[in-house]
């Protein structure tokens, strides 16, 4: 089975930026759709953004669009979400899913989760 795991997390200042990782350990992270997620403090689950297999196709939610980017090296079996022009807003666990068919309600996998704290 795949096992996810991020990392990049911490603590970076109002306008700053992180590149969060997320590698896979399994053999199956090319056939799969990556998405990252995050919950801030005392709310619910959000999505943050997705990317098919190949890399081709990507979307975002409203709230990150032109200031997040999610990648992924197939090669290195990682995907990636560059965030950039942080806000406190976007203080949250941030966790990577994998899933085949992109079932973002329920993902086959999830990472552990990564701390990203943005000071104001």
């Amino acid at each position: 089975q795949e096992q996810l795991v991020e990392s990049g997390g911490g603590l970076v200042q109002a306008g700053g930026s992180l590149r969060l990782s997320c590698a896979a350990s399994g053999r199956t992270l090319s056939n799969n759709a990556m998405g990252w997620f995050r919950q801030p403090p005392g709310k619910e689950r959000e999505f943050v953004a997705a990317i098919n297999w190949s890399g081709g196709r990507k979307y975002y939610a409203d709230s990150v669009k032109d200031r997040f980017t999610i990648s992924r090296d197939n090669a290195k079996n990682t995907v990636y979400l560059q965030m950039n022009s942080l806000k406190p807003e976007d203080t949250a666990v941030y966790y990577c899913a994998a899933d085949r068919t992109a079932n973002w309600r329920g993902p086959a996998y999830w990472g552990q989760g990564t701390q990203v704290t943005v000071s104001s």
